[in-house]
């Protein structure tokens, strides 16, 4: 994108072709005769021809659902969609899909058909005519009628996917349920529900304004700017927004939808409650921006003057940075990663040889996925070599959606000890559509005589947890001592999977407690790296707490299992317990006798828990047949496969009440 945001006026047809369109849109809709249902209809199909739909012709039944083009939850839904025509084809249902949004054409309506392999009909129902008459809201929107063109369901396909939310599997199956009880001869069990997906794109009312008034809030003045500021970054072609807000055109037809996730606080994507620490990378519109939204909106969004629009901001057009011209590029695999169109994907992980056979010091790290649309996050870590000394848990660099990665303060690096391996560890989100990705991280290095600074990641993690069944508030602490007294904490990142629910980072000095940072509202969908706007001085701080509470209840709309125990685990369906915390030290300084101190465990007031009865319990729970010893069998999966070799000390195979103790006693003291 150069110069100024587009307009697309131009390549659209003038006012008075829409109008006419428009009256020939409504005689089409409304031309059954007299007497007929109000729902019936004749479009103009994207395939050529008519879709036409009346008493006379209907089957004995037919699923209407109301599609879109760029909406994330039509994408999800459209492959669910076909295989519900599949199944019930033969059976006589008829699916048609119509296009009520303003902003979706023709032709990207057929292309949309195309990409997801939809047989059943679509046709374009210009002026939202059929929608209005169907009371239809949102795209997805679902209406089962009868041979008589009565509604007897509508609302929503499933329960699986919502704005934000995906769950891992459908709970209430609502349109095949209401499809077999309507074959069976049954009345419809649940006739109404609600449903989801984006608002549909309906024509302004009132309508645009050629000529706005005087002191009216228009694209051009006013809503231009916010747009750029708040959104555009992801929300323009490439990036990992579902549709584009670079063009005004569109942006008409997505109004109200944008106004509708402002106000719910989905957007702009930001977790993390002020009143603490300052953040640098905050992002978060104002009250008065926002009102500026809704007034345009309900104002009809008129254009207003070209020539008032702003320039493009240097952030949205991929300025020349320290990271766009990599001294390397390292790829996670020779070979692209094949994501489903809609299967669930397990974490996945590359390791590859960076080549550096000598300390490497880096000046910046960008993680670049291969297709920002099925990415939803990356972090890459450092994997030394046997032997070599490093500094942290080998964080590297990530790739969260919306959010870059702010460049290192001159002076600041991290170091790669030589032959040291690369892990990446990739997050899909499937998208409706296959895709295939091959993500890379580029690198650029720094002189270590120009290094005044060494980052590192350190983190307050517990693994040895258990979260019981249906517990709404569960909360896990993890604490990390051992911080360098020279150094600053600079930003922080929480991190849990589907059940995690809160986060909270708290400084210790003595008896005295300091929130840093607080994500009241944790969302799994963001995995938000936090930047303090000023470094934190670790010199007085004794200990950084992490407060992580989780979900497994019902009540979480994203719980997998709320009736499972739930145990650490990569997997989505487990959970995580860390609290990043990114670390700068000066390299002029020794760190020798800078730690500061800890006291031994046995001589510390918080830590004075009984290890032995913790050990008594733990092999109460898993030692099943109560040998006194336990192996991984034993043990839930999580456990045995990605913890077990950290319990087992001697690393003969089983566990004993004194190593599970000493863990104990070591996890207390940190």
């Amino acid at each position: 994108m150069h110069g100024l945001i587009a307009t697309r006026r131009a390549s659209k047809a003038g006012s008075l072709f829409a109008a006419a369109t428009l009256c020939l849109s409504l005689a089409s809709a409304g031309s059954a005769k007299a007497g007929d249902s109000p729902y019936a209809f004749s479009l103009p199909s994207v395939a050529g021809g008519q879709v036409e739909l009346s008493p006379a012709s209907a089957p004995q039944f037919t699923v209407v659902v109301f599609v879109g083009v760029e909406c994330p939850i039509a994408k999800l839904y459209a492959p669910r969609l076909q295989a519900l025509a599949d199944e019930f084809r033969e059976r006589g249902i008829r699916v048609i899909g119509v296009g009520s949004n303003r902003q979706d054409s023709d032709e990207e309506l057929r292309d949309f058909a195309q990409t997801h392999d939809l047989t059943f009909e679509i046709c374009k129902d210009e002026g939202n005519v059929v929608a209005d008459r169907y009371g239809a809201e949102r795209i997805t929107a679902v209406m089962l009628l009868d041979r008589a063109l009565k509604i007897v369901y509508r609302g929503r396909i499933d329960d699986e996917f919502q704005p934000g939310l995906v769950r891992a599997a459908p709970r209430t199956d609502d349109l095949r349920q209401a499809l077999l009880q309507a074959l069976a001869g049954e009345a419809i069990s649940v006739p109404r529900t609600e449903a989801v997906g984006c608002l549909i794109g309906r024509e302004p009312s009132p309508p645009v304004s050629e000529t706005p008034l005087s002191g009216e809030i228009t694209y051009a003045g006013d809503v231009a700017a916010i747009l750029q500021k708040h959104c555009v970054e992801c929300h323009r072609p490439g990036e990992i927004g579902p549709f584009s807000l670079t063009d005004y055109e569109e942006i008409v037809g997505w109004g109200p939808t944008l106004v509708e996730t402002v106000d719910a606080g989905r957007m702009p994507p930001w977790h993390a409650e002020p009143g603490h620490v300052r953040l640098a990378n905050e992002r978060v519109m104002t009250d008065a921006e926002k009102e500026i939204l809704r007034k345009w909106v309900n104002a009809g969004m008129p254009l207003g003057d070209p020539t008032k629009l702003p320039p493009a901001s240097e952030e949205i057009e991929d300025a020349v940075d320290e990271t766009s011209a990599p001294d390397l590029i390292v790829k996670m695999s020779d070979r692209p990663f094949q994501v489903p169109a809609s299967e669930t994907v397990e974490y996945q992980y590359y390791v590859v040889d960076p080549g550096l056979e000598q300390d490497a010091w880096i000046a910046g790290a960008e993680v670049v996925p291969g297709d920002r649309s099925v990415v939803h996050h990356c972090i890459v870590f450092v994997r030394p070599p046997d032997g070599a000394e490093a500094e942290g848990i080998g964080w590297l660099s990530a790739y969260v959606p919306g959010q870059r990665s702010l460049p290192y303060p001159k002076g600041y690096a991290r170091r790669i000890p030589a032959r040291s391996k690369l892990v990446f560890q990739m997050h899909y989100t499937p998208t409706g559509t296959p895709a295939e990705d091959v993500t890379s991280i580029h690198l650029n290095f720094i002189d270590e005589a120009d290094v005044t600074h060494e980052l590192f990641t350190v983190a307050a993690i517990r693994s040895d947890f258990e979260i019981p069944p249906n517990a709404a508030d569960h909360s896990i602490v993890a604490s990390r001592g051992s911080l360098p007294k020279n150094g600053a904490l600079l930003a922080a990142a929480p991190h849990m999977h589907l059940r995690g629910k809160s986060f909270a980072l708290i400084a210790e000095s003595g008896d005295e407690r300091r929130t840093l940072l607080s994500v009241p509202r944790y969302d799994f969908n963001w995995q938000h790296v936090y930047a303090f706007e000023e470094p934190i001085p670790l010199a007085d701080i004794d200990r950084l707490t992490a407060d992580l509470r989780f979900d497994n209840s019902a009540g979480n709309p994203t719980n997998p299992d709320p009736s499972a125990f739930v145990y650490w685990g990569d997997q989505t369906d487990e959970e995580m317990a860390i609290g990043f915390c990114e670390i700068a030290v000066p390299r002029s300084a020794t760190r020798t006798g800078d730690v500061a101190s800890v006291a031994p465990p046995e001589a510390r007031e918080d830590v004075r828990s009984d290890s032995a009865a913790y050990a008594a319990e733990y092999f109460r729970r898993f030692d099943a047949d109560q040998d006194g010893r336990i192996v991984p069998d034993e043990l839930p999966h999580s456990v045995a496969n990605f913890g077990f070799g950290k319990l087992d000390a001697d690393g003969n195979g089983e566990l004993t009440a004194e190593e599970i103790a000493d863990v104990h006693r070591k996890r207390s003291a940190r």
